[in-house]
């Protein structure tokens, strides 16, 4: 089964580059003329076929093209007018995309499947009234650990200062997500801006990497070193442990009872979009509860949709997945109250996390 899996990624893989057309925003310059979209989303984030089928079912055409980080996305966008008619930021992005009137507001009666939105996920912070944006994946921030070396982890972020772990955690190489966990480990908000607590929180990671506990800062290879089994544990998002978890029995994934940050990535038209029509036609076709289930099959991330999951707990369906039960995919409300989005912080004080990061990196 997970050999098969592992097949199966390596090969859709290689056919989302030849059938969607990825490429680099820099090198891809949008359609904008007849029946076409200009999608811009994370690279591997889509399900091969969903294209081929869009294009098939509408006569819509798409330019898919890909970023690597959210703020990337955004520069892309500012820099070229009418380049974009579907873009896929997350949450804190989106909020920053509003305030700076980036955003077209979508007109829903184009976009009926929205309303398969799971509840929780619904007039968040970041977009209080959905006027602009509608979940595309979602998931949490924890930990993901060898069982066979950690026989049963105390739920806390204090096990990333545990000194029996030497050179032996993994940690994100990301300023909003390494400073979140410590600050909720010290009582504080993802979102803290108070310059006192953001000092103890870099306080806190030097002393981390002094003790020596720490094997790397990395992201996206962070999971098939895990599966490796290279380290004892590792702050990992949610999607990219179940996706481990499926290649490594021996992997599992909690989210600490201090609680860590929630996330989503939406689907959002720019406010310049040249085919808005046919970005909320893309936007509704991702929400068809089969094409949010072949999606989630593909990126193995948490669905925002609820007729996908009901689909894929079907026994006599495709995917017959237990999928509510699942910990990693569908987190308890216990779980998720302890939880909170990132928001967008002002240029003044993310300066200061880079500056308190770079204290952090340059430690001996």
């Amino acid at each position: 089964m997970n050999l098969k899996r592992f097949v199966l990624l390596l090969i859709t893989g290689v056919m989302a580059l030849t059938l969607t057309g990825c490429q680099p925003a820099e090198e891809g310059a949008a359609v904008t003329t007849g029946q076409v979209v200009n999608v811009f989303n994370w690279e591997d984030y889509i399900a091969p076929e969903v294209i081929t089928l869009f294009e098939e079912e509408t006569g819509i055409t798409v330019n898919y093209m890909c970023f690597t980080t959210n703020e990337d996305m955004i520069v892309q966008v500012e820099a070229n007018p009418g380049a974009f008619d579907v873009c896929f930021p997350s949450d804190y992005i989106i909020e920053r995309m509003i305030q700076n009137d980036m955003l077209a507001e979508i007109d829903f009666a184009n976009v009926p499947n929205a309303n398969q939105t799971l509840d929780h996920l619904l007039n968040p912070a970041y977009d209080p009234e959905n006027k602009y944006s509608v979940p595309y994946m979602w998931g949490t921030v924890g930990i993901l650990y060898n069982t066979t070396l950690i026989d049963e982890p105390k739920h806390s972020w204090s096990i990333l200062w545990d000194p029996q772990y030497q050179y032996n955690i993994f940690m994100m190489d990301s300023i909003r997500d390494s400073f979140g966990v410590t600050l909720k480990y010290l009582g504080n908000s993802v979102n803290c801006t108070e310059v006192p607590a953001l000092f103890d929180a870099r306080d806190m990671l030097v002393e981390q990497k002094k003790l020596g506990v720490v094997k790397a800062y990395q992201v996206d290879e962070t999971k098939d070193k895990m599966v490796a089994g290279e380290a004892a544990l590792a702050v990992m998002w949610s999607g990219d442990a179940m996706y481990a978890i499926d290649l490594n029995e021996d992997l599992d994934y909690f989210v600490p009872e201090e609680g860590s940050n929630v996330w989503v990535d939406g689907a959002v038209i720019p406010k310049t979009a040249k085919n808005k029509a046919n970005a909320e036609a893309f936007i509704n076709f991702l929400c068809r509860p089969d094409i949010a289930a072949m999606n989630w099959d593909y990126i193995w991330y948490s669905t925002p949709n609820k007729g996908a999951i009901e689909l894929i707990e079907d026994p006599e369906g495709d995917y017959a997945y237990d999928y509510s039960d699942n910990h990693v995919l569908s987190p308890s409300d216990e779980t998720l109250d302890t939880c909170e989005f990132f928001q967008d912080i002002s240029e003044d004080y993310l300066s200061v996390y880079e500056a308190l990061w770079m204290d952090v990196k340059n430690t001996k």
